[in-house]
């Protein structure tokens, strides 16, 4: 098998352009689904994709003590991974306050907010996976979203070593949603990470033209 930094060592601004290409296409469904869900305009932007190594993730999400909200979800199909998408509360609870139209907001012990951010994950990596197999022509789905607020380093720790999965680089999709229908401010914003396990790195990334040696 390949070392996955092999992979991230090869990928140059061709690469980088065709998953900012996929961000922007799974923002672009993303956008239309949350606009119906919510019932006003929604714009959803991909200000930048990266690939990294796992020591940067942690620093990107705010660092390894800095409190988030994480929606996980596996990836399954035809190359297997671990996806998350973290955010701020302050920003779990503008999300969930705009789609229930409740004040309480995010309460990891709420269903009804648990449910409008495992929606959330739904629509994301759905958009995201969608648009990453037309390119890559694999089949990917993921698994139902799980919700839970922590420390950066414990969230991401767990999730990975859970399932025996010690990833060595991540694909970063920042992503930022805006009201369309308001001032063009942002009212969410986070950072969808791809863990692809090592055995997926070599199928993901050879679809994308990145080649490594053994």
């Amino acid at each position: 098998m390949s070392n996955p930094k092999n992979f991230t060592e090869g990928f140059g601004p061709v690469h980088l352009d065709v998953l900012k290409e996929i961000g922007n296409i799974g923002s672009g469904h993303a956008a239309t689904s949350l606009s119906k869900l919510l019932h006003k305009k929604i714009e959803m932007h991909v200000p930048g994709v990266e690939v990294v190594d796992f020591d940067q993730v942690m620093d990107l999400a705010g660092g390894a003590d800095k409190e988030v909200v994480s929606i996980f979800q596996r990836m399954e199909g035809d190359a297997p991974g671990t996806m998350f998408f973290i955010m701020a509360p302050s920003q779990a609870h503008q999300f969930v306050e705009r789609m229930t139209n409740a004040s309480e907001g995010f309460r990891d012990d709420a269903e009804m907010a648990l449910s409008a951010l495992q929606e959330l994950g739904n629509i994301l990596s759905g958009t995201y996976l969608t648009a990453l197999s037309d390119f890559t022509e694999l089949d990917l789905q993921s698994t139902v979203p799980s919700v839970s607020q922590d420390m950066v380093g414990a969230i991401l720790s767990m999730g990975l070593i859970e399932l025996s999965q010690v990833s060595d680089a991540a694909i970063v999709i920042k992503t930022s949603l805006t009201d369309g229908e308001g001032g063009g401010n942002d009212f969410l914003e986070g950072h969808f990470f791809l863990f692809p396990d090592p055995p997926s790195y070599q199928k993901i990334f050879s679809s994308l033209g990145v080649r490594a040696d053994d």
